[in-house]
């Protein structure tokens, strides 16, 4: 039997899920660990922003994934609006509410440049090298890349997304299944919004409107600056010829006359004008539409192969957890592998402990799709107190933003 020093594992997938997992796997006493990443392009280039709940950021913290250091954005509390009366409206709306919101805000792109950088050097990071299928058999994990190669490994981690090829490997019966809606998304510097003074830096807003809403708070830019970073979900327009049954996205600058329009529609017919006139600032190429998948890959392991992130969990961004699953993901892994003897038994156990937090967020991710977005209440009918007794209902479970890491 060989060492852990000795043996190999592979990730699948290189982005912020994939970097955590290869860190995982370093530190726990794997001696080769290599990582294929089917884009060749920079990462860190992405925009989209993240959420991390401050409570998991300490967990992440403590288990070496998150630091201090990271550029964020400290938020405090939550602001919801809605329109107040037929038209946009002079300002920000009607406030319903504010909750306290102890979120810290990151961009995609420069969170997974730190990340990467915490990659060790011995892992072989391949960019461009895109994984065409992985076999367990039973001399090991064989991974075959487009190139035409095969490599034998005794793990391989599937940390590529939602269109996992992994994933097929390892649950083929987990396909991901669309919500009904779609989420436009946008990111731009935070000079470009107007009037942006009346907009706190520390506060996201929660603009509310029938069958949806948009989530807005700020991110850092990398370069010691802010960047308005917005998404609004609602369902898509009439005739909308995209193949949805299929996990697919469409990327900036690459959206149809049909879905600019129809953002531009919903803003304008439905927000309170301040926050129409945020989205409609946003250009072509910064406006991205990612239709909303949900699935839970039950089991997550077989053999030599394991999934993580949303190749193993796909839930709703409405949790408020995307990249905290993926991160506490690694972390499980990790804590599972470091010091066990059996590989295997340890497998099971990781994949015990990430399909449970993977439920989780599963449900909590219809139920306020359905709170938000399908089924949204008469919005300038509620109060404060109404808001309030309505959102514990939606989130019954108490699990926005990610529930604790299991001891």
């Amino acid at each position: 039997m060989k060492s852990r020093a000795e043996a190999s594992a592979a990730v699948v997938g290189g982005s912020i899920g994939g970097c955590a997992a290869a860190l995982a796997l370093h530190r726990a006493g794997f001696g080769s660990v290599t990582v294929h990443e089917r884009t060749d392009g920079d990462l860190a280039d992405r925009g989209v922003g993240i959420g991390v709940h401050g409570a998991r950021y300490e967990e992440l913290a403590a288990a070496g994934f998150l630091d201090a250091g990271m550029a964020h954005v400290a938020l405090v509390e939550r602001r919801w609006y809605v329109r107040d009366g037929p038209g946009p409206g002079p300002g920000l709306g009607r406030r319903i509410r504010t909750d306290s919101f102890p979120f810290r805000t990151y961009a995609w792109g420069p969170l997974w440049r730190e990340l990467r950088a915490r990659v060790p050097g011995p892992v072989a990071f391949h960019q461009g090298s895109a994984v065409l299928a992985v076999e367990d058999t039973p001399v090991g994990a064989e991974v075959r890349t487009a190139d035409g190669r095969t490599a034998r490994h005794d793990l391989v981690i599937g940390a590529d997304g939602y269109r996992s090829t992994v994933r097929d490997a390892v649950c083929p019966r987990a396909r991901p299944g669309y919500a009904g809606y779609l989420a436009w998304r946008g990111a731009y510097p935070e000079e470009r919004l107007p009037d942006g003074e009346r907009w706190p830096r520390d506060a996201a807003a929660y603009v509310v409107f029938p069958g949806g809403h948009a989530v807005i708070y700020r991110i850092p830019d990398g370069a010691g600056g802010r960047r308005v970073n917005w998404v609004l979900y609602a369902a898509p327009p009439p005739g909308l010829d995209l193949p949805l049954t299929t996990p697919t996205s469409l990327p900036p600058g690459t959206l149809s006359t049909a879905l600019r329009t129809h953002i531009a529609r919903l803003a304008h017919d439905h927000l309170p004008s301040f926050w129409g006139r945020l989205i409609e600032v946003t250009e072509p190429e910064e406006l991205f539409v990612q239709p909303m998948y949900d699935v839970t890959a039950e089991p997550g392991v077989t053999g030599r192969l394991a999934l993580l992130g949303d190749a193993a969990t796909i839930a709703r961004p409405h949790t408020g957890a995307g990249a905290v699953k993926a991160l506490q993901d690694a972390a499980l892994l990790e804590a599972a592998l470091s010091g066990a003897p059996d590989p295997a038994a340890a497998l099971a156990r990781y994949d015990s402990a990430r399909a449970a937090l993977g439920r989780t967020m599963v449900d909590l991710g219809r139920r306020l799709g359905a709170a938000l977005v399908t089924s949204t209440p008469d919005w300038p009918s509620l109060d404060g107190p109404a808001l309030a007794a309505w959102w514990q209902r939606a989130d019954a479970t108490g699990a926005f933003g990610g529930r604790r890491l299991p001891d």
